[in-house]
């Protein structure tokens, strides 16, 4: 299992999509308004971006199916009770919500006690 931290990444809109590193590290790119937004780990930053370091990948083992209603909004509650601030990446098969680094254990253990299977995915 992969442990390392994850870096939130912002470009101006336009700017070139980073190669995918070839090696399973966990990598989202997103192109929205006025900006390209890169999760990526620390070492795979893109010059020039405006970067917010420490983060932590959990996994919602999954496939979630489209028509589950509901599940980040549980998840980011139970997370926001719990004091924990996250940032969400959903793919078609499932979801992945990143926490600081030091606040994984609390993290998973809120999660884990509110009967939801997650993974470390980075």
């Amino acid at each position: 299992m992969r442990t390392e931290q994850l870096a939130v990444c912002r470009l101006p809109a336009g700017s070139a999509w980073p190669m995918p590193p070839g090696d399973g590290s966990f990598l989202s790119v997103t192109e929205g308004d006025g900006e390209l937004s890169i999760v990526c780990p620390f070492d795979l930053v893109p010059a020039g971006a405006r970067v917010e370091t420490g983060w932590r990948a959990l996994t919602i083992v999954g496939p979630l199916e489209f028509s589950m209603v509901g599940v980040i909004g549980r998840l980011a509650t139970a997370l926001a009770v719990a004091g924990l601030s996250v940032f969400v990446i959903s793919t078609f098969d499932t979801d992945h919500i990143l926490v600081k680094a030091d606040t994984l254990d609390q993290a998973v253990a809120t999660l884990r006690d509110d009967g939801v299977a997650v993974r470390l995915e980075a």
